[in-house]
């Protein structure tokens, strides 16, 4: 009888993992193709129609040349300050989310990188059972594996969520400030990637205290870490700057961090008024 127990589970598990070897999506495609939807966009134009309401999102692609590094910095800060040194897996970053998680007792914390939150939006759903943050954590790795990190960065800016309907960066800066995504101003692009992690309820639009409070955070880290003056495009790190800077460079950063205390004062003000959630981010990107 237990024999006959544990075959039916082999089998189950070989016949699982066959079938999501057949249906795993072909991300390579990526590398070339703009997709014209997502899981996420589908998601939300069927509870739409179950309302009987027009299932119409605002969704406009562009390239990365065309997006504010405003914004393309904010995003990183504010959502995933070591994008460029993970392979798709903030493995301390999920640690400290799973801590979190049992001492609230309740999942609330998912601890994703932009790679892991770009696969959900791309393939999965919001459901944070065990099994979708497997298959999210495997879609990751491919996405890491198969595209550039200026091209994971851009397809996320182009799909995520930024508010009721609106998704990506073109649509939320014509929607809510009347310019393109390459004209944002430090400000603006504060207020989106402050609205990230909840955009229906941190919307844009009309931003509560909450949105104001990650405003003010996002940008204290840019004039923190002197983003807000820099005019060079933020571009995929090359292997040879993954080694230690040079000691000037080294000088240049312990001197900024000392003229900049009032600032770090600003910082711990409006992070106050954020969740757990929001203080996790502590370090800066690595410097193009």
């Amino acid at each position: 009888m237990f024999k006959r127990i544990l075959l039916g589970i082999l089998i189950a598990a070989v016949a699982y993992v066959l079938y999501a070897w057949i249906t795993f999506p072909d991300v390579s495609r990526l590398e070339k193709e703009a997709p014209k939807t997502t899981a996420f966009m589908e998601r939300r134009r069927a509870e739409l129609r179950r309302e009987g309401k027009d299932d119409h999102l605002e969704y406009q692609w562009v390239p990365y040349s065309r997006i504010s590094p405003n914004l393309r910095r904010a995003v990183l800060v504010a959502e995933d300050d070591t994008f460029y040194e993970h392979g798709g897996i903030d493995v301390e970053a999920m640690r400290d989310a799973l801590r979190r998680d049992w001492k609230r007792k309740k999942i609330t914390h998912g601890g994703s990188t932009i790679t892991q939150q770009l696969a959900k939006n791309l393939y999965l759903s919001p459901s944070r059972n065990p099994i979708r943050k497997i298959k999210e954590y495997f879609l990751a790795r491919s996405l890491e594996n198969h595209l550039s990190k200026k091209r994971i960065l851009e397809l996320y800016l182009n799909v995520v969520e930024m508010g009721e309907r609106v998704y990506g960066a073109e649509a939320a800066s014509r929607l809510y400030f009347g310019v393109p995504a390459s004209a944002l101003s430090p400000d603006q692009a504060a207020l989106l990637a402050g609205s990230l992690p909840n955009p229906r309820l941190m919307s844009p639009a009309d931003p509560n205290r909450r949105l104001r409070g990650r405003q003010r955070m996002i940008l204290a880290r840019l004039r923190r870490w002197g983003y807000l003056a820099e005019e060079e495009t933020l571009v995929e790190k090359k292997p040879e700057a993954e080694a230690a800077p040079p000691a000037d460079e080294t000088t240049a950063t312990e001197t900024t961090a000392t003229e900049t205390t009032a600032t770090e004062t600003t910082e711990t003000t409006a992070t106050t008024e954020t969740t757990a959630t929001e203080q996790t981010n502590t370090a800066p990107p690595p410097p193009p």
